[in-house]
């Protein structure tokens, strides 16, 4: 008896498909979305802004467009690609749905960025509605690390097969690059710590979290010098251990753009947080946490991605006769 292929999702049968490449010119869109949406949410708390729009997802009472003036219309700017970011991250979980070939941990990649995406959308609510409160700022600049990381693995993965990966360090150094993952986040955990301690609460009257500021920013600076001493000896390690030179170059750029934000960072401390090195320095730690992902990502080394042998609708390849070869004439 012939075997009967099941009809495919109607969504997908109609959708075009997309080879790897062109799913990844998406992907590289989903993480440029969210690097700007650190820095542009940056921007809101450090100008005053953050109850420029005071309602949601209005802008103020009926409006949902910002009032010409200085502060509801950098609020507004922030959710304007809030927006871009929303829009572009659906249209991620859809690549990967009609991506071909299909891959399941792609799918739940996206999902997650979805996921994600939906976390924020609520906690942005949240932020506006309890005007401000630190802990959520906080948690909403975290959370918008995590989406971008996520968005970054899923971006590396489709441009690779789905095939294990062959380790390009020893495995003590594959653990000490997750030690320093896991550094960084505590780092950038305690900045934002710093910056709820300090001047810039994101708009008139917003509470503050109530610690010495001094004495965070001593901390954050202890774990920044922690990280740098670290990072110098993965590099020294690397070196010993003959890793390819691709491994120590983004292992030399986590180092020098670590070293810029120590510089940035001091400045800022006896500038008494000046709003625009504190928006470079956001802007540094969004760098830093692509390369860092991508340095980790970059331990292992996996074939790339093929394109499926042919992109066709599967209604139109399953229902379409076999042409009729001529015989040949003798």
């Amino acid at each position: 008896m012939p075997r009967i292929n099941p009809s495919p999702h109607p969504a997908r049968r109609w959708l075009p498909q997309l080879s790897p490449a062109s799913v990844g010119t998406i992907l590289t869109a989903l993480v440029v979305c969210y690097a700007l949406l650190m820095v542009t949410g940056g921007a809101v708390r450090l100008t005053g802004s953050g109850l420029g729009c005071a309602d949601w997802p209005t802008c103020s009472h009926n409006d949902l467009i910002a009032s010409a003036s200085f502060h509801p219309l950098v609020e507004f700017g922030n959710r304007c690609v809030t927006i871009a970011v929303s829009v572009v991250s659906i249209l991620a979980f859809v690549a990967t749905l009609q991506r071909a070939p299909r891959r399941g941990d792609l799918v739940w990649l996206g999902s997650a960025v979805l996921g994600g995406l939906l976390a924020q959308v609520v906690l942005g609510g949240l932020v506006v509605l309890f005007k401000l409160n630190p802990y959520l700022v906080a948690l909403h600049f975290a959370l918008t690390l995590v989406v971008l990381a996520i968005a970054i693995v899923l971006r590396y993965r489709n441009a690779h097969a789905d095939a294990p990966g062959e380790l390009l360090v020893p495995r003590e150094l594959l653990w000490l690059s997750r030690l320093q993952l896991v550094t960084l986040s505590a780092l950038v955990l305690a900045g934002t710590v710093v910056t709820g301690a300090g001047p810039h609460a994101g708009g008139p009257g917003a509470k503050r979290i109530d610690v010495p500021f001094q004495r965070v920013a001593e901390l954050h600076s202890t774990i920044a010098l922690f990280l740098i001493g670290m990072s110098l000896a993965t590099l020294f390690a690397l070196h010993i251990a003959k890793a390819p030179a691709e491994v120590q170059r983004r292992a030399r750029w986590f180092l020098e753009l670590l070293a810029i934000q120590g510089i940035i960072g001091y400045s800022q401390y006896f500038l008494h947080d000046a709003a625009g090195i504190v928006e470079l320095h956001i802007a540094g730690v969004t760098l830093l946490w692509c390369v860092a992902v991508a340095h980790y990502l970059g331990t292992y080394r996996r074939p790339a991605e093929q394109a499926a042998p042919a992109l066709v609708r599967s209604d139109t390849a399953t229902s379409r006769p076999a042409p009729v070869q001529a015989a040949p004439s003798p």
